[in-house]
């Protein structure tokens, strides 16, 4: 089932929680026919995407970590990267599960929320950058947070790339070439 939300709401702290259930596309009333336009192409880029060809890996080869402790967000990232031919994906539901796994697996990419308890999405960084000495290991951070001084300490910290919560299947293909096949 795929739910696109159309909604006059426009305060951030009231549509978080529904971007992260996993809606496809998000349509503001009032909106006109390029707003309709997107929002019905990300649906059907969603419902019938194009599988990600990449020239240096393998994609389902690709070894990923999937973190996030919202279970809906976890499932929605883990669909759209199945969507577009990854099929080994691991999840922790926090930073310090992560830790964990990560410190007993090798992983290729690691796709992790910034806002976590025990240990958040910046922490996480810290941890495989200097602790696990690891600055190769691509990690795309997803998050809805909007504080440019904290976004500015996770860039610092070593993330790869920041996404933004929620995304289209099409920016995570672009973001995803862009991190293996270009970096």
């Amino acid at each position: 089932t795929y739910f696109m939300l159309v909604s006059s709401e426009t305060r951030f702290e009231e549509l978080d929680d529904v971007r992260q259930a996993g809606i496809v596309a998000m349509l503001p009333k009032p909106f006109n026919s390029q707003d309709l336009e997107k929002a019905l192409a990300t649906t059907i880029d969603f419902m019938e995407p194009a599988r990600l060809e990449l020239e240096n890996y393998d994609i389902q080869e690709l070894k990923v970590l999937v973190v996030d402790d919202s279970l809906t967000a976890r499932n929605h990232i883990t669909r759209v990267l199945k969507n577009l031919g990854m099929v080994i994906i691991s999840k922790a539901n926090d930073g310090a599960a992560a830790a964990e796994v990560i410190k007993n697996n090798e992983f290729d990419l690691i796709f992790t929320d910034l806002n976590m308890p025990n240990m958040d999405g910046k922490q996480l960084v810290e941890y495989v950058r200097q602790e696990l000495n690891n600055a190769f290991l691509p990690i795309i951070m997803v998050t809805s947070d909007d504080d440019a001084a904290r976004l500015g300490e996770v860039k610092a910290a070593g993330v790869t790339a920041i996404c933004d919560k929620p995304f289209e299947p099409e920016a995570i293909r672009q973001l995803l070439v862009s991190v293996l096949d270009e970096s």
